[in-house]
């Protein structure tokens, strides 16, 4: 862009800016998501937690573009760090909307790039129009590098650190062949691609419509129907073809990772300050609870977790259709007068919380 604005280019110098921009990029998205880390931490308001973690984005991207460095790095950088530490800074009620909040922000996202794209099609094909032969051996060769790079890049990631250093090797050792060369093909590029396509400018400062923007938009959307399909597509054959079958390794990592909280849990609740602050009969009550949760996963682990269940066959069913005679229940108390809408929306977000849990992860 700033060969185009400028009228000139320079490789050392622009290698040397794209250092800076680079750098000063992810050294604002630190910076400023440690900030907002402080503040989220002090906070327990889910309105207002949930509107910073809406802004947040919009101001790294300002700030790090008034600084002359890169807004997209600092963005990305900043949702790393503070996303690593969300779990200890955003509180159960304001994660529990941030998640339904944002998977929705996301999805009208990624369909208004797609529809914006869409919309300006028509006008870029006439750019392009007479040029088919030429513009298809620039798709080509584009997504061939874009192919070639990631295999590259996975292959470099996946085996050069635990070659240099055996203690990560022993750590994380070499992962299966297949499981890598599966991920090295699943490089389909889409709303990413395309946002930073859309964001080039439509007009140079002298009012001159930005060269090239037309082009540079048709062969982005190529790219990314081609990487869909080409790799999307055959990406049931690639897995049959490497042989690679169902390991449940998120299962026995949730298992595991369940089982020891409950036993951390049941730990402290033995701890004798606990029995002097609290009644022993709720912490007797307590421990129960988790003795109950305990002996499930264990029953769980011994059955393999996963498709079986260490509930009779039918509890599902059952309780679905218990919760759903609680449901009918409160609405006619409601339509009765018997409660006010408060009081049905706090019982039918707990049902709603039930039944979500037997339908997989909340």
């Amino acid at each position: 862009m700033g060969a185009v604005v400028g009228g000139s280019f320079s490789a050392s110098a622009a290698s040397g800016m794209f250092i800076i921009v680079s750098v000063g990029g992810i050294a604002v998205g630190l910076a400023w998501g440690w900030i907002v880390s402080l503040v989220q931490r002090r906070l327990n308001d889910p309105p207002i937690q949930i509107t910073i973690s809406l802004i947040n984005p919009f101001l790294t991207y300002l700030i790090a573009e008034r600084c002359g460095f890169s807004g997209v790095l600092a963005v990305v950088t900043a949702g790393l760090f503070l996303g690593w530490r969300s779990p200890e800074i955003i509180g159960p009620a304001s994660r529990l909307q941030l998640y339904a909040i944002w998977e929705m922000i996301t999805f009208l996202l990624e369909g208004f790039l797609f529809l914006f794209i869409g919309l300006e099609l028509p006008e870029i094909i006439q750019t392009v129009s007479g040029r088919w032969v030429q513009f298809g051996g620039y798709v080509a060769a584009i997504v061939a590098t874009v192919i070639a790079v990631r295999i590259l890049w996975v292959l470099i990631a996946t085996y050069v650190p635990r070659l240099l250093i055996p203690p990560l090797r022993r750590i994380d050792p070499y992962p299966d062949w297949r499981h890598t060369t599966l991920i090295a093909w699943t490089g389909m590029r889409g709303a990413d691609s395309l946002a930073a396509a859309i964001a080039l400018p439509l007009m140079l400062p002298s009012g001159e419509r930005f060269p090239g923007r037309d082009e540079i938009l048709i062969l982005t959307f190529c790219v990314i129907f081609a990487t869909l399909v080409l790799q999307g597509g055959t990406l049931p054959t690639v897995i049959r073809w490497l042989g690679i079958k169902g390991d449940n390794l998120d299962d026995e990592e949730e298992h595991i990772a369940r089982t020891k909280a409950n036993e951390a849990a049941l730990s402290f609740l033995k701890r004798s300050d606990v029995k002097r602050r609290y009644d022993p009969e709720i912490v007797k009550r307590l421990q129960a609870e988790y003795l109950d949760r305990i002996r499930e996963l264990e029953v769980c682990g011994s059955g393999g977790c996963g498709e079986e269940s260490p509930l009779p066959p039918g509890f599902d069913d059952l309780e679905r259709e218990a919760l759903t005679i609680e449901r009918r229940m409160i609405i006619a108390l409601r339509n009765e007068g018997a409660i006010n809408d408060d009081a049905l929306r706090s019982i039918q977000r707990d049902l709603d919380l039930a039944e979500a849990r037997l339908d997989g992860p909340v």
